[in-house]
């Protein structure tokens, strides 16, 4: 095993091998080295926007609970730029993870942006890297909070990818999210990565404060509640083996009223996203995912659920949402 670097980021303190910001250590990094690199963050707020681009980097909280080390920064998509045109949604992000082989572990990462009707989308964590684990980590945002690249192969918008990885290769990518909480409200877990999350508390945050303006939101139709939200949007490719795999997650909602929020929508007709043995609260829709008005996505995704104790049946799911069999869950989950 090569022997590994570490280096100490601290807002109060510098010293050998201990910088003022976490891009001050990144960047002392030679940009083609394979060896570990192990970047320790004392407790504080590290208000910066942070770009990992070098394989085999671990970055870790040094506080004895994940809130104790924030990295925030606060860029949105509706945000003028000095050229007159918008940042959009996918230069908005807080820290970009554009390597393999990196680890976040005990740390708040948020886009402190504010909220989505005046804000757009705000990406916290931009993850594009493959064997990516994330642990006990805070990620927080309202709209677009967590992007799980690649980007889908085309856009539905002329303009609509513009960012660091708009003409990369599209790259599929492999991620764990363990003992992590996530919050938002429109499509705040999105993208085409193969991502697993266990034990993650995910909460949806309330989009509209009243009535009226939950009436003037365009996906609801007259027979629904008001939709305050979507927890994911996958964009899972045609030919990838599976998408999120939610597993004894719990979602919960501290304001938003009963049945207001999806499961889930397709980002892209082929979106796979399946919960096993999750605690859903009362603010969970109980057609439990929405097709996005799309028909043609209806026989194409993978949207589906295991019931915790093994007795729900969801009676009122979606005719596309299917409610796996002990075996087609035990089968997800070896795919992992």
């Amino acid at each position: 095993m090569k022997k590994g670097i570490t280096l100490r980021v601290s807002n109060t303190k510098t010293g050998e091998n201990c910088f003022a910001a976490v891009t001050q250590a990144l960047q002392s990094l030679s940009p083609d080295g394979t060896e570990p690199v192990t970047i320790e963050i004392a407790p504080g707020i590290y208000h910066e926007k942070i770009t990992i681009n070098r394989p085999f980097v671990t970055l870790v909280g040094g506080g004895a609970q994940p809130s104790d080390t924030v990295l925030s920064y606060d860029d949105y998509a509706n945000q003028i730029m000095a050229d007159g045109s918008k940042t959009g949604t996918f230069r908005s992000y807080s820290l970009f993870v554009d390597a393999h082989d990196v680890t976040l572990r005990n740390l708040t990462i948020e886009n402190a942006s504010g909220d989505s009707p005046t804000h757009g989308q705000a990406i916290a964590l931009y993850a594009d890297g493959d064997r990516l684990t994330v642990d006990s980590c805070r990620i927080l945002g309202h709209q677009d909070t967590l992007f799980t690249g690649p980007l889908p192969e085309k856009e539905l918008v002329k303009g609509g990818f513009i960012g660091p990885k708009q003409f990369s290769p599209r790259l599929k990518t492999r991620q764990s999210y363990k003992n992590c909480y996530i919050c938002g409200d429109v499509d705040f877990i999105f993208g085409g990565a193969s991502a697993y999350f266990e034990a993650c508390t995910i909460e949806s945050l309330r989009r509209f404060p009243d009535s009226a303006a939950e009436s003037k939101d365009p996906s609801r139709k007259d027979a629904d509640p008001p939709v305050q939200g979507y927890v994911t949007a996958a964009s899972t490719p045609k030919d990838q083996a599976y998408g999120y795999v939610f597993f004894q997650c719990r979602l919960i909602s501290k304001d938003c009223p009963e049945a207001s929020v999806y499961l889930g929508r397709p980002w892209r007709n082929y979106a796979k996203t399946v919960f096993i043995d999750c605690d859903f609260g009362p603010h969970i829709h109980p057609a439990l995912f929405h097709d996005w008005n799309k028909e043609e996505a209806r026989k194409t995704v993978l949207y589906g659920v295991s019931a915790k104790n093994g007795k729900q049946t969801f009676p009122q799911r979606a005719d596309f949402v299917q409610l796996l069999t002990k075996e087609q869950a035990d089968a997800l989950r070896r795919l992992l």
